[in-house]
């Protein structure tokens, strides 16, 4: 009995081919898992049947578990699923473990902290998604650190770290390869990458990460593995590092908040490097002073005064776009030099010229692909860049047959033949706003969610086409996981399994 045999057979009860799941995956999860941040490796990838592509409340529905809030993304291994989650009111952390079944709660494992880290109006707590190599699930918190537990919910180890602190919040999620957990954490407080024994959660190596870590930084990348080396999206740069001991193999400089995580293709690795001015598109132009008094100047006296200044961005997220902090403010005391509460001509003209020679420095993002087999300082011309525009501020992108796909806030796709770097298709999925979950791929179909929880169904076959935009009852900031025929999607309140029964 295969599980290829149970997914062609239209007779088999859906309870029933979970429970066959179950009996093949034991000690180790297998390719048809999704053991941890975006499935195996963090590619994004589905193996097995695609889910249907109408679903949502009440259509497709095989069960609903209301939970605690928290964005960390399901982490299934046979007919289990794990999750962190937060309780707003009493400030709780925790670990959960489901039934893939029924979607029934078999054990939540309490983390105590003295202190819950803080972060961006989008952040939470409980960010960071688990992994689990089928005998023990490993969780990170920013508030707690690294914790490791039996599929039973008892602890194993834990391996306390200091409180973070960083504008974003701590949002990355640890990987296990081989022996080891792998851990990638950036802020203020520290900033290293670390291998830790995964049995006993004693310290392999840690490497300090000597970059300056500023407020524009997220550091939410989740590392992935290629043979004996641990890529890691990082602050300012993308890094190969020795999976034995640490030791650093090659390293690209970049302009990037080290926010979406790398993806393998071929002998390449793949990575949306994206800050906040890094394309025109989200730098916007500041009106000149005559243009400033014509539409702004309400009592007529020729100045400006903090009631006529209109909201100003040095950079902001463009309309469709928007995120709950959109951009980083024009203050008025930025043109007010002399604090007199006026703004004139000529102070209007200082502002302009500063912001110009400002804007001289910007540095552009884009999606690179750098040869995983680099050595040493990768220089310019062994970074290949795919695209500059449209690059994605948090999700990642996805590999498939020489193509890549990424998705950018206001639900804008593309797809990229990787070779060449043409453009194959850039369209509109239906999703707005800002996307935070990363799209995912099964079958023939590509799954992106929006931030407000509209879930687009792509047709990747023949001319590309939006098959379904399904709206969920709530935001929707956590990348769904897809098993065998099923998906699986977090909201901001539960978690939701949708699949043909």
């Amino acid at each position: 009995m295969t599980m290829d045999f149970i997914t062609r057979s239209d007779i088999c009860h859906h309870t029933f081919a979970i429970a066959v799941s179950a009996m093949v995956v034991t000690a180790h999860p297998s390719l048809a898992d999704w053991p941890q941040f975006r499935g195996v490796n963090c590619a994004g990838l589905a193996t097995g049947p695609a889910p249907p592509t109408d679903f949502g409340p009440g259509v497709n529905e095989l069960w609903k578990t209301p939970l605690d809030t928290g964005h960390s993304s399901p982490c299934i291994v046979g007919d289990s699923i794990f999750l962190t989650s937060y309780e707003l009111k009493s400030k709780q952390l925790a670990v959960l473990c489901l039934s893939r079944g029924d979607g029934s709660v078999r054990w939540r494992h309490l983390v105590n902290v003295g202190k819950i880290e803080r972060g961006h109006p989008s952040f939470n707590p409980a960010s960071c998604t688990p992994v689990s190599d089928g005998e023990r699930v490993v969780a990170y918190f920013g508030s707690f650190g690294l914790l490791c537990l039996d599929l039973e919910g008892t602890k194993l180890w834990e391996l306390r770290l200091p409180l973070t602190k960083s504008y974003s919040g701590n949002a990355t999620s640890p990987i296990i390869a081989n022996d080891r957990v792998i851990l990638y954490r950036a802020n203020h407080v520290d900033h290293f990458l670390l291998a830790v024994d995964k049995k006993s959660g004693e310290q392999l190596w840690k490497k300090r990460q000597r970059e300056r870590f500023t407020g524009a930084i997220a550091g939410t990348a989740t590392p992935i593995v290629t043979g004996d080396k641990v890529i890691v999206h990082a602050a300012q740069a993308v890094k190969a590092f020795n999976l034995d001991n640490g030791e650093l193999l090659w390293q690209a400089n970049c302009s990037t908040t080290a926010t979406s995580t790398p993806v393998l293709a071929g002998e390449e690795v793949i990575v949306a490097t994206w800050n906040q001015t890094g394309e025109p598109a989200l730098v916007p132009v500041f009106p000149h002073f005559d243009q400033l008094l014509e539409k702004n100047d309400a009592d007529g006296d020729k100045l400006i005064s903090p009631a006529e200044l209109p909201k100003l961005m040095y950079f902001h997220r463009s309309e469709g776009t928007e995120a709950p902090q959109n951009g980083w403010p024009l203050r008025f005391s930025d043109a007010d030099a002399n604090k007199d509460r006026k703004i004139v001509a000529e102070e209007w003209q200082k502002l302009l010229t500063r912001t110009a020679k400002r804007r001289k420095g910007h540095v552009r993002h884009g999606l690179v692909a750098i040869n995983v087999n680099s050595h040493g300082k990768v220089t310019g011309d062994q970074i290949r860049y795919l695209e500059t525009r449209s690059i994605p501020e948090v999700p990642s992108p996805v590999y498939r047959n020489g193509r890549v796909y990424f998705v950018k806030n206001g639900g804008i796709l593309s797809c990229l033949d990787v070779k060449t770097g043409d453009k194959v298709f850039r369209m509109r999925t239906g999703g707005r706003g800002t996307h935070y979950a990363s799209p995912v791929i099964a079958g023939d179909k590509l799954f992106a969610a929006s931030g407000e929880g509209v879930i687009s169904v792509v047709s990747l076959s023949g001319d590309p086409r939006v098959l379904r935009t399904n709206r969920m009852p709530d935001k929707t900031y956590a990348t769904p996981a897809i098993v065998d025929g099923t998906i699986y999607v977090r909201t901001h309140s539960a978690l939701y399994a949708f699949g043909k029964r």
